[in-house]
């Protein structure tokens, strides 16, 4: 196994700290906002802008996936040196 650098470490750490942050910021948003009422409109809305958005970045995760393992992106890569080509 590989081990982690310090800058490694320290950017961990940053993402970490971010992630329990944003966590923490929105469970109390949530919290503050319990006399709020959501009628069926507001629910059907929230529960089609989830499913909509799970689906285009599942959607691009595979492509980007089947892309990358069919050899399509090879093409595209300026920088890659290819066999018995000179530049």
């Amino acid at each position: 196994m590989k081990k982690i650098s310090a800058g490694q470490l320290v950017l961990l750490i940053a993402l970490g700290a971010m992630l329990i942050l944003t966590g923490v910021w929105a469970v109390s948003i949530w919290g503050a906002s319990t006399g709020v009422e959501m009628g069926k409109h507001g629910w059907i809305a929230l529960g089609l802008g989830t499913f909509f958005s799970l689906l285009i970045g599942c959607g691009l995760m595979a492509l980007m996936f089947f892309s990358s393992r069919s050899g399509h992106d090879d093409v595209a890569d300026p920088f890659r040196e290819r066999d018995g080509e000179d530049r």
